[in-house]
């Protein structure tokens, strides 16, 4: 699993792909940190609130671009070839990829979080409310890579990956609005108890939601789960 990691990891920064998404991330979240933040005329706890959901449409349309090539580029040229007939697992292949595209993610999100410094020196913020804001947005960052690394299993163009990811992240952000105008109790709450938003809500109020982190971190395993099932099929067929 070590040798696909690190393998997927230096091929980050081998093309273009790399640089491009830490690049535009530092740069939107930065402007756009600034924009409900230092620019506007409340750099408390609502300014950040506001940063914090605008991180979460940033996610869903620029960390498909991360994992839009993990799979699909493989079975496009074929090297997928050699991967299955390797001494690694399924499982640890899967991994090895999913664990790069964190690393690059996790590193560049790092970068971004000094974002804050400025905020502690032009007022006095909540520092726990950022602190679990962090962790929140950090899982629901982890659970659309592990979406998007299936999404890319399912197809050899990159393309076609990256918007079908985008897709499905828009999507999981949409069902509380979409929640929010049905009348029917039961499927309102079914679908709230879905929606990825309505479960970051206790990071915003300082709250350590169990719940919350599970709901994550399952999306995350299960996506993990479904794509070391497609490759497995792929071994086989």
């Amino acid at each position: 699993m070590f040798a696909i990691y690190s393998r997927e990891l230096k091929s980050y920064f081998l093309t273009p792909i790399g640089y491009i998404f830490c690049g535009m991330f530092l740069v939107v979240s930065g402007l756009t940190f600034a924009q409900c933040t230092l620019l506007s005329d409340s750099k408390n706890l609502s300014g950040v609130s506001e940063y914090f959901i605008w991180l979460m449409c940033i996610f869903a349309i620029l960390l498909p671009l991360l994992t839009m090539k993990l799979f699909s580029d493989d079975r496009r040229t074929r090297t997928d070839q050699i991967l299955l007939t390797s001494p690694v697992s399924i499982f640890g292949i899967v991994m090895g990829k999913y664990l790069a595209a964190l690393t690059v993610f996790a590193a560049t999100f790092v970068v971004n979080s000094f974002n804050f410094v400025l905020l502690f020196k032009y007022s006095t913020p909540n520092a726990a409310s950022i602190l679990m804001n962090i962790f929140g947005i950090f899982l629901l960052g982890a659970a659309f890579i592990a979406i998007g690394i299936l999404l890319s299993s399912l197809t050899e163009n990159q393309l076609i990956a990256a918007v079908s990811a985008m897709g499905v992240n828009a999507a999981m952000l949409l069902i509380s609005l979409i929640a929010g105008n049905i009348e029917s109790t039961f499927w309102r709450t079914v679908l709230k108890w879905f929606s990825v938003m309505d479960r970051f809500t206790p990071f915003t109020n300082q709250m350590l939601d169990v719940s919350a982190i599970v709901y994550y971190i399952s999306l995350a395993a299960i996506a993990v789960f479904l794509t070391t099932r497609v490759i497995e099929k792929r071994r086989w067929a």
